[in-house]
């Protein structure tokens, strides 16, 4: 019911996955209605804050990339967001040396160790929830992603691939205390060995291995240990919707249905709510509906 920040400080390192630059990462406890604030202690003589809201998105390719409006960003976020919904947490600051979050293993299972290492502190704040009161769908082609109104946060993803690797895979899930973490952060994220070059060239997957992500040649994935379980391709992509509906910037309430989910559908969903003030308000946790405004 109340918002919620670390109660101690925790720290990691690792390479950015697509700009193969090492990256320090600094978890503080942030106040009240702070939100999640990504903090370039790298960058001097601008402003070096980046606010973890919708609004801020500046690109989605292969990955959710912040930009605030000093021209400093941040990329690759999802997963550490999704970490953070995964442990109700509300206001976090993130400081970070480099313009990529580490990918360390591909996963969002580090960040929510890290997390749990930090502990968490109940602030004095009640906590706003997002509560969806109309439907709001995005197409794209075949690609669709849909929030309903719900009483409590439900997810259903869809993914199809043509590999065999893949398949047709879907997956229901609620958010209950503890089941991101059970059942969801342990996913690698996944890319095919063809366009890894092509990628490259353009200045990307510069820090990609099979040590941070699952890689799949034609109809065989590549990691010797393979997968950790055989739907790990469509719960990544749930942890993927996770972490970009966490840029809502509170909890949301509703149903999210997704097929062939993507970074770019899921911010143009949020974005679509928040142009239509009849779709959603802003609630307590505790009490009644509040008045509505954007993120």
């Amino acid at each position: 019911m109340f918002q919620t920040t670390i109660a101690r400080e925790v720290s990691c390192s690792g390479v950015g996955l697509h700009t193969g630059v090492n990256v320090a990462l600094l978890l503080k406890a942030a106040l009240p209605d702070q939100g999640v604030r990504f903090i370039r202690t790298d960058i001097v003589g601008r402003d070096n804050v980046v606010p973890a809201l919708a609004m801020n998105v500046a690109t989605t390719q292969l990955g959710t990339n912040l930009c605030n409006t000093d021209g400093v960003s941040v990329a690759t976020v999802e997963h550490l967001l999704a970490a953070c919904a995964g442990a109700g947490i509300d206001n976090l600051t993130v400081e970070l040396d480099g313009p990529e979050a580490p990918i360390l293993d591909g996963s969002s299972s580090p960040f929510s160790r890290l997390l749990s290492l930090a502990g968490s502190d109940i602030q004095t704040v009640t906590r706003r929830v997002l509560k969806i009161v109309r439907p709001v769908e995005v197409r794209d082609g075949v690609k669709w992603v849909r929030l309903s109104p719900c009483s409590e946060a439900r997810f259903r993803v869809e993914i199809d691939f043509k590999t065999r690797a893949i398949g047709r895979q879907s997956v229901d899930f609620t958010m209950t205390p503890g089941a991101f973490e059970r059942d969801v952060a342990f996913a690698r994220t996944f890319g095919f060995l063809e366009t890894v070059e092509a990628l490259r060239s353009r200045g990307l997957a510069r820090g990609g291995s099979m040590d941070n992500a699952i890689v799949i040649d034609g109809d065989q994935v590549l990691n010797p240990a393979g997968l950790q379980c055989p739907d790990e391709f469509v719960r990544h992509k749930l942890l993927d919707v996770i972490g970009d509906l966490f840029l809502a910037g509170g909890p949301i309430e509703g149903f999210y249905e997704g097929f062939q989910p993507g970074h770019d559908l899921n911010n143009r969903l949020l974005r679509a709510i928040f142009s239509d003030p009849s779709t959603f308000v802003w609630r307590t946790a505790t009490e009644g509906v509040a008045s509505s405004r954007t993120s």
